[in-house]
């Protein structure tokens, strides 16, 4: 297979050598509007092969830290850059309890089936090749004096983000031919929704509707697993938008 071309990290390679600790330097900034600006970390690699693509809003800052360390690292010993931009990827990998929601709600919608293993805990081992674990704003975005981004202003509102999601998400998206794509959380999903809209994405190569999996989000993931009951439910989780939910995004499932 011919390698991909990486442009982005081309630009930022050097940047990244001289990387000493600090994800938003100048020398990482790509760009900069009102409350918002985006930092280089090596987030680009592309799993050509994947037939599952998880779909965050955007690295946070440890995340990016933790990337940048590992490139760094291997670019000094002289590693070719699929290989970098891959180990990069490979140090914000799902784990903990995360990981373990994120197993439960896949299998529970039957993609385990679909894949062709057991458990979708082989995605994060023997099959990871099966999966790219992405964003769909590629690169950190952090907001007013620093802090992570976490869906505000709405990417598809604010032109610099609405690039983002076009230039760099829509370009692998090219790339990921033969993927489903599972939106992580509304903001996610309704970016995903614009980008179909678009033309940039297949409307029926999205699995929507499951809940985030993160520990805050607890009560709707017994819910929606059938760990919990309609009746022991507080009142912040609504059962007849998770029972929707299930039943469009198990039936998508069973359509592919």
């Amino acid at each position: 297979m011919t390698s991909l071309h990486y442009p982005m990290f081309e630009r930022y390679a050097d940047a990244v050598r001289r990387y000493a600790g600090d994800a938003s330097a100048a020398d990482l900034q790509m760009a900069s509007s009102g409350r918002v600006s985006v930092y280089y970390s090596p987030f680009d690699w592309i799993n050509p092969s994947a037939r599952l693509v998880i779909v965050g809003i955007t690295p946070g800052r440890q995340q990016a830290e933790n990337a940048l360390r590992e490139a760094r690292r291997a670019l000094l010993a002289g590693d070719p850059a699929d290989m970098v931009l891959q180990r990069a990827k490979n140090t914000a990998a799902f784990s903990g309890a995360l990981r373990n929601n994120l197993v439960g709600l896949l299998d529970h919608i039957g993609l385990q089936r679909w894949l062709g293993v057991g458990s979708c805990e082989a995605l994060f081992g023997a099959s990871a090749h099966l999966v790219q674990s992405t964003s769909m704003l590629q690169f950190p975005v952090f907001v007013d004096d620093g802090k992570n981004y976490s869906g505000s202003p709405a990417p598809t509102d604010h032109p610099l983000l609405r690039g983002m999601l076009l230039e760099h998400f829509g370009a692998s998206v090219k790339h990921l031919r033969s993927a489903v794509f599972l939106p992580l959380g509304p903001v996610v999903t309704d970016a995903l929704a614009w980008l179909a809209s678009q033309g940039v994405l297949d409307p029926s190569r999205v699995l929507s509707g499951l809940p985030h999996p993160s520990g805050a989000n607890a009560e709707r993931i017994a819910y929606f697993l059938g760990r919990k009951s309609r009746e022991a439910l507080s009142a912040k989780t609504d059962p007849d938008k998770l029972d929707t939910a299930r039943e469009r995004v198990m039936q998508a499932v069973a359509g592919l």
